[in-house]
């Protein structure tokens, strides 16, 4: 006589937080990374720049399937920012076709990981073929209600603040708004990220200390890890390292722990 086997489910956010260390309240609610390093990491390894991109690329899926499994509610990658435009276009013609093949191959990852796909930044300038793939894996993972994939494409903070700007002045000459009525949360509403809540920490690879016009108005109280490994070896440890981090902070947004002191 045969007995069947019983097979006990395991809840995928119960093990990365048992994994990490840390209880879900204890996390962020949404992490911004720079992705930086890809070349330098590359260059070491005596391979090209493209070849770090590529690497840099295949490394993004462990990330976010990680980040969806914690229930966190926003992951924001920095994938081409608006002055990458300088770099030699066979590099850039290299990372439009890199862009296209993620988001295709990518699909099934984000669907079975209830991940909605986001962009931001400004459309004009990225190919018709980017932008088509972008725009059916945007309608594609419209309906997840799990994490949202935030992909920085041709984005930069001073771009996005300018726009908002624009956006701000056309509805008040059309008498759509007060100017006098214009306040923080009129600006937050027309930027890029609307509806998004701001980030909680955000991650630099390669060792850089600097923000490079990334999410400038978003991250007004972040909380900043920068580490040194570079990107393509950026990998579960390291986000570990960053989360528990994070957890150990006191974060006090412009007060005081006594008001006595």
């Amino acid at each position: 006589m045969t007995t069947a086997s019983t097979q006990t489910d395991t809840d995928p956010r119960a093990e990365s937080l048992a994994r990490v260390g840390l209880p879900a309240s204890a996390l962020p609610r949404h992490i911004a990374i720079i992705m930086d390093g890809n070349g330098r990491w590359a260059r070491a390894q005596g391979k090209s720049r493209i070849h770090g991109h590529e690497c840099g690329a295949r490394n993004v899926r462990a990330i976010v399937t990680e980040c969806a499994r914690l229930g966190l509610e926003a992951l924001t990658l920095y994938s081409f920012s608006t002055e990458n435009w300088t770099r030699p276009a066979h590099e850039i013609d290299h990372l439009m076709r890199l862009y296209v093949q993620y988001l295709q191959l990518e699909r099934p990852t984000l669907l079975d990981n209830n991940v909605r796909l986001v962009q931001i930044g400004r459309r004009a300038g990225l190919s018709a073929e980017v932008l088509e793939q972008l725009d059916q894996s945007v309608a594609l993972t419209a309906a997840n209600t799990g994490l949202k994939l935030v992909l920085a494409i041709n984005y930069g903070s001073r771009a996005e603040i300018t726009d908002a700007v624009r956006s701000i002045a056309a509805r008040v000459r059309r008498g759509e708004i007060d100017p006098d009525a214009i306040d923080e949360t009129t600006i937050a509403g027309h930027l890029y990220t609307a509806g998004l809540p701001d980030p909680d920490l955000l991650i630099r690879t390669a060792g850089e200390m600097r923000l490079s016009n990334y999410l400038l108005w978003q991250i007004s109280y972040a909380e900043l890890f920068v580490t040194e490994a570079c990107w393509p070896e950026f990998d579960l440890s390291h986000l570990d390292a960053a989360l528990r981090s994070y957890a150990a902070r006191n974060r006090k947004f412009g007060t005081v722990d006594d008001p006595g002191d």
